[in-house]
């Protein structure tokens, strides 16, 4: 990658020949930077910011506009001054490629002091810089509708768009799937103990791992979820290895803060769009996770079928529960992984 700096614009140019992948690891960093932001943590958001000269930063005001230097001296000043605020984010995501990556959020902000909301969407470039990810570019934007903006209203745009929303989920492609929902227990708690720095890489390190676990039984990273990942298995048998194995290197891992992962796993037909799951296993999926005592993994019955009498899984302390949003009772399995 090489990055260049032209008169008042700085030009981002990435020689990529490596494939785009979704990265956990870097929308949790971005995540804790903006919390950290809105708690007025100016150290933290500054420690962030890469030394490359194409450094530059806008806001979603007029006049917030900054690079290089005068950027990396005068932004915990002004954090400091800005009303502190709450973070809600309704999407993020965060892909890299090589030595370059990037997240895209969008998210209600609720100012703590001054009791107004705005939705605000951002994009954040980052690199690699001696062996860490640092933030080269941030772009903030409030969204206003096109009469506001610009005088005109794409009306045929907002057609299509309607018309791509209520095309059922049937015309995508479907087909059988193990969906494994992966989260850090207590992770508020011990972010708020550590500190966001080592908060940062403390979720890094563990994201990469979960993140390779699941690629080398087989499976893919869908996408992540702030400190936790949502994947897909064509087997369950894959899937549940994963889980084992995720359980098992993080167990092991002796960096503190030692984390507690909470592993929920639902078989059944998927409904798949743009490289995203859709459907009631996937929300199953995930209310199973919800339900996963810290270290535990929790299966449902349709995945513990799906593998049988299999030696290499031992399940345990069978529970017949109601899940939010679901009909009826459901049963669930606990599998031992030590």
């Amino acid at each position: 990658m090489e990055l260049y700096a032209l008169g008042h614009e700085a030009l981002i140019v990435a020689h990529m020949t490596d494939t785009i992948r979704p990265s956990p690891e870097l929308a949790a960093i971005v995540e804790r930077w903006i919390k950290s932001y809105g708690r007025g943590d100016g150290e933290t958001v500054v420690h962030l910011f890469s030394d490359d000269a194409a450094l530059s930063y806008f806001g979603s005001a007029q006049g917030e506009s900054w690079r290089g230097d005068a950027l990396r001296r005068g932004m915990e000043q002004y954090i400091g001054e800005v009303p502190r605020f709450h973070w809600d984010p309704q999407e993020i995501r965060g892909f890299e490629c090589g030595s370059l990556g990037w997240v895209e959020w969008e998210a209600t902000i609720d100012g703590i002091e001054t009791g107004q909301s705005a939705r605000l969407r951002s994009t954040v470039i980052l690199k690699l810089d001696k062996g860490s990810w640092k933030i080269v570019h941030v772009h903030n934007s409030i969204p206003v509708n096109n009469v506001e903006g610009f005088g005109y209203e794409a009306r045929g745009f907002e057609e299509l768009l309607d018309a791509a929303l209520s095309t059922p989920y049937e015309l995508g492609q479907s087909g059988i799937a193990t969906i494994m929902f992966t989260d850090i227990a207590d992770s508020t708690t011990i972010a708020q103990a550590i500190g966001d720095s080592l908060w940062a890489d403390a979720v890094g390190r563990h994201l990469r791992l979960v993140e390779t676990q699941i690629v080398e039984s087989g499976g893919r990273l869908v996408k992540s979820l702030g400190d936790g990942v949502m994947s897909s298995f064509a087997s369950a048998r894959a899937a549940l290895l994963a889980a084992q194995n995720i359980q098992q290197k993080n167990s092991a891992e002796p960096k503190e803060p030692k984390l507690q992962i909470r592993i929920g796993l639902h078989t059944g037909e998927v409904i798949t769009s743009d490289a995203d799951h859709f459907g009631t296993v996937v929300n199953k999926a995930a209310r199973i996770a919800a339900l996963a005592a810290p270290s535990d993994i929790l299966v449902s019955d349709a995945t513990r079928i799906m593998v049988g009498g299999s030696p290499e899984f031992q399940f345990a302390e069978q529970i017949t529960v109601p899940l939010k949003g679901l009909d009826g009772e459901h049963t669930i399995f606990k599998l031992n992984w030590r």
